[in-house]
């Protein structure tokens, strides 16, 4: 099945029973979005060669942001995880989908080194975040520009992409402790939304990283790489982002003037508040102000 919108195009490819791949490029100046439901019983790998784009979970409840040249690999045996993803302009996508039965058939033998496959996980949920190494990212290419009017597409896209998997979990490139991720389960999950309602609550006086992981009970790198795995952003740019549009509220009901909204957000000074927000929409506080009375 192919699909063109404009400047972008979508093709899906049925490699065998259980056994897909997507492919997204999106040329346009705008954001482009795709659902799918995807049953528990997949295992999804999402690779972002160019650009970025982000998995939504949860009804929007969480966000994985993929970045250019960034992979996903997403496997939940307890429920559902439907495809729910925004693809930013100038983005191109590969996406594989493959039942667990059909996976089993490929890596029985290597399942003692294939985390996920280990009799120990194979009941627990497995997500992991990784950079496309150069080998992937070249079969990656081939596949997304491979011809549609080739009467042989089709076969070479899916001895492409059994290359891309045997790439993916080669066994010299696996074993490594960073291989394994750490959002298994939810507990990871909502400790780094607490460390966000903690920056919020006390944006005024944000506690350092460090203190911030000591009091979430995260390690300060899985803090910072948990951070923006699922908020998109680094912990104080998502804090600066939230305390201007939050100063924008506040300047919007008319009930504080600039000093105090700035007061409130965090900043002592007015001009250091004042360029904050010139920082973050092109105008200052007073000028705002005033274009919202014309």
């Amino acid at each position: 099945m192919s699909k063109n919108i404009a400047e972008s195009t979508f093709r899906e490819v049925l490699l065998e029973k259980g056994f897909f791949v997507l492919k997204f490029q999106n040329n346009s100046d705008e954001t482009e979005f795709f659902k799918r439901d995807i049953d528990n019983s997949y295992i999804q790998l999402h690779y972002c060669v160019k650009g970025n784009c982000k998995f939504h979970f949860n009804n929007n409840s969480y966000t994985f942001n993929v970045l250019d040249k960034h992979s996903i690999f997403l496997y939940n045996p307890q429920q559902n995880l439907p495809i729910n993803l925004e693809i930013l302009p100038k983005t191109s996508l590969v996406s594989v989908l493959i039942s667990i039965e059909k996976f089993h058939t490929f890596f029985s033998k290597e399942a003692s080194y294939i985390p996920f496959l280990s009799e120990n996980n194979k009941n627990k949920k497995y997500y992991d975040n990784a950079e496309i190494n150069p080998n992937v990212l070249f079969v990656l290419q081939q596949i997304l520009t491979a011809q549609n009017q080739s009467s042989m597409r089709d076969l070479y896209i899916k001895g492409k992409t059994y290359e891309l998997l045997s790439l993916h979990f080669d066994s010299g490139e696996s074993t490594n402790e960073e291989y394994c991720p750490f959002l298994v389960d939810d507990r990871e999950v909502s400790k780094i939304r607490k460390a966000k309602d903690i920056i919020i609550s006390r944006m005024s006086e944000p506690p350092s990283l460090q203190d911030l992981a000591n009091e979430v009970g995260l390690n300060l790198k899985k803090l910072k790489e948990g951070f923006k795995q699922i908020y998109g952003d680094t912990v104080y740019s998502f804090l600066f982002d939230y305390k201007m549009d939050h100063a924008r509220k506040l300047l919007e009901s008319n009930q504080y003037n600039v000093n105090e909204v700035g007061l409130h957000v965090g900043y002592s000074t007015s001009s250091h508040f004042i360029a904050a927000f010139k920082k973050k929409f092109g105008t200052t506080p007073k000028q705002y102000v005033m274009s919202l009375q014309q």
